[in-house]
């Protein structure tokens, strides 16, 4: 087979399509291992950044880009004319959900589309998007082959659900095991002999399916677990019980027990949206999620419930929310990163704003709001000064971002109400803050 030869000789040329937080990566570890890379984006601000060695990822050093950049064998283009230069298109599109929570497969739709106008004989096309099972045969497939191209015959289709974490000090790209899917014996072969050329491990499944249903494992398996948590924390706060003390006793069992933290809602680009595309796709076989969507609901649900602690702690003080200025500390939906992705910080704010308060908010890594898929909240990050901290009737800690001093915060704001347990350490000023 001339492309399995070409893989494992490091001869092929991969070209991504998407070129964010799982495009890039992936990318530059192909270049790293001395393949030839395109990347492919319609944004034309990334385009031109990549090609001056600029980075535009908080986690990703403009100097790795540039290093890449010096080795010769990388290139990014909206020119998606140079497809057929490519003899591996790794697809890393985003796949958000509707306002009605169901899948919004535009993003891939429009990408084959595209695809299946300059592909040729001979590619290997990998689609990396988490999505319900059945996408890679009964979408992807289908688009490429108006190409006049028929599937796994003039060229093959795999699904490897991407598996990256920002920032996370432990993982990267190259260190993740790797899922990879394919419905022929070629493709799979050819799927895991391009993977093992840049990540330690791959582990081949029986079909694409199978690949697309073990992403969607992972993430529910962590969103019932956060559900389960998160009810934890409201039946233990009409206890009078703290929750996060609960959970650093129970970690101590060395068996049987995986700690889950609770927080203002989910966010990221998985884990909100993931269960919520195997809910949509077990209905076309008569099936219901309850237990999925009970978690869903539970985790949806969170927003309002810390909305309805900002606004008892305000009542402590004689104060309406309506009125009230209050400034939200962190739009990313994790700590230390600077993307923004289904952040709970944006509900927060919508349901701030509606009901009257006086809302800004704080980011070093987000320092202007981007227009969000279902936000539009335009504001810039307030500088954490002495007198703006004391301007704001409440203080909300929704991401706790490892930078933030908050003996410091604690000490200037009026009230704290902290999500995130961010204030376990700070031993003055206490009676300002409120567990949420």
């Amino acid at each position: 087979m001339d492309l399995l030869k070409k893989i494992n000789e490091k001869e092929a040329v991969i070209g991504i399509v998407g070129l964010g937080y799982v495009g890039l990566p992936l990318l530059m570890e192909f270049v790293e291992q001395k393949f030839k890379t395109l990347g492919f984006d319609i944004d034309d601000k990334k385009v031109q950044a990549l090609n001056k060695g600029q980075s535009y990822i908080k986690h990703i050093k403009s100097e790795r880009i540039q290093k890449v950049l010096d080795s010769g064998l990388f290139e990014a283009s909206s020119d998606f004319s140079r497809v057929g230069e490519a003899d591996c298109i790794l697809i890393c599109v985003p796949t958000p959900l509707t306002r009605y929570r169901e899948p919004d497969m535009s993003y891939i739709t429009g990408t084959s589309e595209t695809l299946a106008k300059h592909i040729r004989k001979g590619q290997l096309i990998v689609l990396e998007s988490s999505t319900y099972p059945g996408t890679t045969e009964e979408v992807l497939k289908p688009i490429l082959e108006k190409s006049g191209l028929k599937g796994n015959v003039d060229f093959w289709v795999a699904f490897s659900p991407e598996r990256e974490d920002p920032n996370n000090p432990n993982f990267n790209t190259r260190t993740i095991p790797k899922v990879v899917g394919a419905n022929t014996e070629e493709a799979r072969q050819l799927v895991a002999a391009l993977y093992n050329q840049v990540i330690v491990e791959t582990v081949p499944v029986s079909s694409s399916q199978a690949a697309e249903a073990t992403k969607l494992l992972e993430n529910i398996f962590r969103s019932v677990n956060i559900a389960l948590v998160n009810e934890m924390k409201i039946i233990l706060d009409r206890m009078g019980i703290d929750v996060w003390e609960v959970i650093e006793a129970a970690k101590t069992k060395p068996f049987g027990y995986m700690p889950f933290y609770p927080g203002p809602g989910l966010g990221g680009h998985c884990i909100p949206i993931d269960p919520f595309y195997l809910t949509w796709k077990a209905r076309e076989y008569e099936m219901n999620t309850r237990f999925i969507e009970l978690a869903g609901e539970v985790n949806t649900n969170m927003p309002y419930w810390v909305v309805q602690k900002v606004m008892e702690a305000l009542n402590e003080q004689g104060k309406s929310l309506k009125g009230s200025k209050v400034l939200v500390l962190g739009a990313a939906y994790k700590k230390d990163i600077d993307d923004p992705r289904e952040s709970p910080s944006f509900k927060l704010m919508e349901l701030l704003i509606e009901k009257g308060a006086a809302v800004d908010y704080n980011d070093p890594y987000v320092p202007v709001l981007p227009e969000m898929r279902m936000y539009d909240i335009r504001r810039t990050s307030v500088e954490l000064t002495e007198k703006n901290l004391a301007a704001y009737d409440c203080v909300l800690v929704s991401t706790d971002h490892t930078v933030y001093d908050f003996n410091f915060i604690t000490k200037h704001a009026q009230l704290l109400v902290d999500t995130r347990n961010a204030t376990a350490n700070v031993t003055e000023n206490r009676e300002k803050i409120v567990k949420a």
